[in-house]
């Protein structure tokens, strides 16, 4: 049986999301900036992460400390997404 999917609500708040992640308020508006996820927005502007989200932030974490810096990160879980994606179509093709 396979994990499921990380929900895409938005449901916490940036201090929330930064104490799960592990990381400081500014960083999670820096990593905003540079294109590696888009929190959802209350209708008055305040930024909600979701487990996505969270799940992203750890991702990239993960990559920094590997050695990418943030662009490499972000390419890298641009072709993550991708190959999810492909995956998924080719078991909807062998089905």
């Amino acid at each position: 049986m396979t994990d499921p999917a990380p929900s895409t609500l938005g449901v916490y708040g940036i201090t929330v999301a930064a104490e799960l992640a592990g990381l400081g308020e500014q960083t999670l508006r820096l990593y905003e900036r540079r294109g590696l996820l888009t929190p959802d927005r209350t209708s008055g502007g305040t930024r909600r992460y979701s487990d996505s989200d969270i799940a992203v932030l750890l991702r990239v974490a993960e990559l920094l400390a590997e050695g990418h810096n943030l662009v490499g990160a972000r390419r890298v879980i641009e072709l993550e997404a991708i190959n999810s994606d492909l995956r998924i179509r080719i078991a909807e093709l062998t089905a």
